[in-house]
């Protein structure tokens, strides 16, 4: 694995002075040390500036970007990658951990194997940190027919090779623009490889669009419609194999972490 392929991390931050000192660590702690970490604040209006400006004063590896009025994560995640200056490009959540070896993991697995986007599994947690005994299991081999039908990268687990891809930027989209972002790779690089191990963990945090069933509908289909700019009877046909895929195929995904 090349040490000196410098991977630009993303973080959109909006009123995450809870949490994201401890994601930041996460960050400082890897293995693979390269890296350049974006954190975007999308106005937030509590001390999470503060909190990234003193990583910022010892750490000349964090660059913070304050935005003037809130703009959403996907245009947050779009100046962080307009900034970026590494070979790759990945993502982290201001509330989202990786683990140590996260970075080397993957690039390690992308060099050997010539890939250009990867992710992998990721455990979760509650909004308090503590372990839900349970992971997401990711597919080893993801095609760009298979994302079409559901999400299956963690945003927090996804990178890209931006020196061979380009650069490829969230849809102008309010939500699930992580996922059209990885449908635009996937697509453009021709697969994505997936790793079993999980190397990040997730916190599920109330609130979140996943709960309000209808609303991710909604989201989903102006993926179609917006993002791969399908007909509106296109986009009805890959609703219903998304709503196929999530109830019946997605969940075999979710395991207990013993098993």
């Amino acid at each position: 694995m090349n040490s000196d392929s410098v991977v630009s991390v993303i973080m959109p931050a909006f009123n995450a002075a809870a949490f994201i000192a401890e994601s930041i660590r996460s960050v400082q702690q890897q293995t693979h040390s390269s890296w350049e970490l974006l954190v975007i604040d999308d106005a937030s209006t509590d001390e999470t500036s503060q909190i990234v400006k003193r990583f910022t004063e010892v750490d000349n590896r964090i660059k913070l970007h304050v935005l003037p009025t809130n703009q959403g994560a996907g245009f947050a995640r779009n100046i962080g990658i307009k900034a970026a200056t590494g070979d790759h490009i990945s993502f982290l959540d201001a509330d989202d951990l990786w683990k140590p070896h996260k970075l080397e993991t993957q690039l390690t697995v992308m060099e050997e194997e010539g890939e250009q986007v990867c992710f992998s599994s990721y455990e979760l947690v509650d909004e308090s940190g503590r372990g839900l005994n349970k992971e997401i299991k990711a597919l080893e081999n993801l095609t760009f027919d298979k994302l079409k039908k559901a999400n299956y990268i963690g945003n927090l687990t996804g990178i890209y090779d931006a020196a061979k891809l380009g650069k490829i930027y969230c849809p102008l989209i309010r939500k699930r623009q992580d996922w059209g972002l990885w449908l635009l790779a996937v697509k453009k690089a021709g697969g994505a490889r997936g790793i079993r191990e999980p190397l990040a963990i997730y916190r599920e945090r109330k609130g979140s669009i996943s709960g309000n069933k209808f609303e991710m509908l909604q989201y989903n289909y102006r993926v179609y419609r917006k993002v791969l700019k399908y007909s509106t009877l296109k986009s009805l046909f890959w609703m219903i194999l998304f709503l196929w895929e999530q109830l019946f195929v997605k969940q075999k995904q979710k395991v207990a972490l013993n098993k």
